[in-house]
């Protein structure tokens, strides 16, 4: 059997997932800080892409609470092209093509493997068919520029909801899987 991938995202209204920093804070609230403890609880292993790593890596080892504790204490794998070493707690960067890491990845023991942010790092899994579940938190708020989540392009990737909830501040957990 092997081990589930899940995506999780931050994303505006016009689907928007860069920076959330900028925008996102304003509807975090306790709903969602169980939602993505949960996400986080679920896995052993957090994948990342490089951006995202640094920006983690230069926030969560200097925090002291329950999600810190669990950020820096699991697994971490960094797909990145250019980055050598990674010197967060449990880090280790992915040698070789991402796809194929992945893959091996799956097939290991363990529990599930969770992405965090990671825009191109999403979608290279998106189309390789590597994710059972994207977890997307839309906000209800548009974006007015920014990397989307699903580019404009030829590619479809059909998929089916299998969970929806709507937080006090009109966040939108949603559970997706692929059709």
């Amino acid at each position: 059997m092997s081990r589930k991938l899940t995506v999780g995202q931050f994303i505006s209204l016009n689907g928007v997932v860069e920076a959330p920093e900028e925008w996102s804070i304003p509807y975090y609230n306790d709903e969602m800080g169980v939602a993505y403890g949960e996400m986080m609880a679920a896995a052993d292993t957090l994948l990342l892409g490089r951006v995202t790593y640094e920006s983690f890596a230069a926030v969560w080892p200097e925090q002291n609470d329950e999600m810190a504790d669990q950020l820096n204490g699991i697994s971490k794998l960094v797909a990145s092209s250019t980055l050598k070493e990674a010197g967060w707690q449990n880090s280790t960067v992915i040698d070789g093509d991402v796809v194929t890491a992945v893959k091996e990845l799956k097939e290991q023991p363990g529990e599930n493997i969770t992405v965090a942010g990671s825009i191109t790092l999403t979608q290279t899994l998106l189309r390789a068919g590597l994710v059972d579940e994207v977890r997307l938190l839309v906000h209800p708020i548009v974006v007015g520029t920014g990397r989307r989540l699903f580019p404009d392009g030829p590619a479809q990737v059909p998929l089916t909801l299998t969970r929806s909830v709507t937080f006090d501040t009109g966040v939108l957990d949603l559970t997706y899987q692929p059709a």
